[in-house]
C-alpha cells in the first residue's frame, strides 16, 4: 500500500490554520499528527471529474490530501448537474477540469491540484500515473477501466475502483501486489453495446455520491495504512433495497497481466480490445447507417421513411420524433407490425440499441432498414434544437 517515508514525514509541518482545520483527524489515534502529515505528503490521481470524481475530489481535498491530480477532457453539460455536484449551473459549457479545480480549492486552499485536460490513452497513461501514490478510477467506460487497471499493475499502484448504473454500484481496490486486479474479476469486456451506459439506462443522482465517498474512504485508508481495504473484495450496493453485499475476489493464476507469467507486458489498444472501434465503424461508416443530416434531407424531399423508435416508453414520453415505438426488448415479438418493403430509420438515445435492432431486422430479411447515427440526441443537436435532451 501507499506508504510515506518516515524521515520525510518528520520534515513536514502543519501550520496553525491546518492544525485547526484537521482537528477532528488529529484527535483520532488512527490518524493523529503523523497520519495527517502523510495525507499532506500524498498524491492521488482521479480519472474523471464526473459523478464519482465529484465526491472524491471534495472529500479528499477536505481530508487534506496534499496533491490531487485530475484527468478529464469533457465540458459541463446540464445533464451532469443531477449528480456531478462539484459543478454548478454557472459552469455549464466550461471544461470540467476548470470548475472542479476551483471548487476543490474553495474547499481547501492548502492543497495542490494538477489537471490533465486530455483523454487517457495507452500513449500517455504511464507518464501521467507514475508520480501518484494511489489512482482512483471514476470512469464510465470499459476501455478506460482496462487501461487504468493495466497501467496500475505495470506501475505497482493501487487502483480504487467504482462503477454505477441506475440504482446499483460497485467498489473495490485492485492492487496486484496484494490481491487481484480488474482483469481477475472481468477477464473479457462485454460485447460492445450490450451494457447500456448511464446516458442510456440512467442513474440515481445520489448513487455516485455514495460510491464515490466509499472510494474516498478506501483511498484515505490506503494512504494512512490503516483498516482493511477492499483488496480482494467487491462491495455491491443496491440503493432500492438499501443493501450492501460483499463478494470475495481471488487472484487469477492465469491473469494475462498480474499473474506470475503475464502475456500483457505493455499497454495495448483498449478501444480495439473492447470492440469499441468496431462499434464506431459500424455506426458511422456502415452502409446500413444514416446520419441526422441525411435523414432530414430524405424527409424534406417527401420520401416515406418510417421512424422506428426502439427506446423505452418512459424515454418516449420525455422526447420523441413522432416515430413508431417498439422497445428493443419487444422487437422479436412485434416484428410483424413492420413492413419489410418500407424504408425504415431506427433510432434510440445514442445509437447503440438501434444498431442491434438494425442487425436483428436485417437478419430477418429487412433490406431497407438503417440506424440513425447518434440517435435522437444527435438529431436534437444537429437538426431540431427545440427538442429536449436527457
Amino acid at each position: 500500500m501507499a506508504q510515506v517515508d518516515s524521515t520525510t514525514i518528520e520534515e513536514i509541518q502543519l501550520n496553525r490554520e491546518e492544525l485547526r482545520r484537521y482537528g477532528r483527524h488529529l484527535i483520532m489515534p488512527e490518524v493523529g499528527l503523523t497520519g495527517q502529515k502523510k495525507l499532506k505528503n500524498s498524491r492521488v490521481l482521479l480519472i474523471g471529474a464526473g459523478g464519482l470524481g465529484s465526491p472524491l475530489g471534495l472529500y479528499l481535498a477536505a481530508a487534506g490530501v496534499g496533491s490531487i491530480g485530475i484527468v478529464d477532457f469533457d465540458v459541463v453539460d446540464q445533464t451532469n448537474l443531477q449528480r456531478q455536484i462539484i459543478h454548478s449551473t454557472k459552469d455549464v459549457g466550461r471544461p470540467k477540469l476548470h470548475s472542479a479545480r476551483e471548487r476543490i480549492l474553495e474547499t481547501n486552499p492548502n492543497i495542490h491540484v494538477e489537471t490533465y485536460e486530455t483523454r487517457l490513452t495507452s500513449e500517455n497513461a504511464l507518464e501521467i500515473l507514475k508520480d501518484y501514490d494511489v489512482v482512483v478510477d471514476g470512469t464510465d467506460n470499459f476501455p478506460t477501466r482496462y487501461l487504468v487497471n493495466d497501467g496500475c499493475v505495470l506501475l505497482g499502484k493501487p487502483n480504487v475502483y467504482g462503477s454505477i448504473f441506475r440504482f446499483e454500484g460497485q467498489a473495490s481496490v485492485f492492487y496486484s501486489r496484494e490481491g487481484p486486479c480488474y482483469r481477475c474479476l472481468y477477464p473479457e469486456p462485454p460485447p460492445p453495446g450490450l451494457v447500456p451506459s448511464c446516458a442510456e439506462g440512467g442513474v440515481l443522482g445520489v448513487l455516485p455520491g455514495i460510491i464515490g465517498t466509499i472510494q474516498a474512504n478506501e483511498t484515505i485508508k490506503l494512504l494512512l495504512g490503516i483498516g482493511e481495504p477492499l483488496i480482494g473484495r467487491l462491495l455491491l450496493f443496491d440503493a432500492l433495497k438499501m443493501e450492501f453485499r460483499e463478494l470475495t475476489l481471488r487472484k487469477n493464476p492465469d491473469c494475462p497481466i498480474c499473474s506470475e507469467n503475464p502475456t500483457i507486458k505493455e499497454l495495448i489498444d483498449y478501444e480495439a480490445f473492447c470492440g469499441v472501434t468496431q462499434l464506431h465503424n459500424v455506426q458511422e461508416q456502415s452502409k446500413y447507417s444514416i446520419t441526422a443530416e441525411e435523414l432530414k434531407k430524405q424527409l424534406d424531399s417527401g420520401e416515406e421513411v418510417l421512424i422506428l423508435d426502439v427506446r423505452e416508453p418512459h424515454e418516449y414520453e420525455i422526447v420523441n420524433m413522432g416515430g413508431y415505438l417498439i422497445p428493443l426488448g419487444d422487437l422479436p415479438n412485434r416484428v410483424h407490425e413492420l413492413d419489410s418493403s418500407r424504408e425504415i430509420a431506427a433510432h434510440c438515445h445514442h445509437g447503440g440499441r438501434s444498431q442491434r435492432a438494425v442487425e436483428f431486422l436485417r437478419e430477418l430479411g429487412f433490406k431497407k432498414v438503417k440506424n440513425l447515427v447518434g440517435g435522437i440526441d444527435e438529431w436534437a443537436v444537429k437538426i431540431d434544437p427545440s427538442l429536449p435532451r436527457y
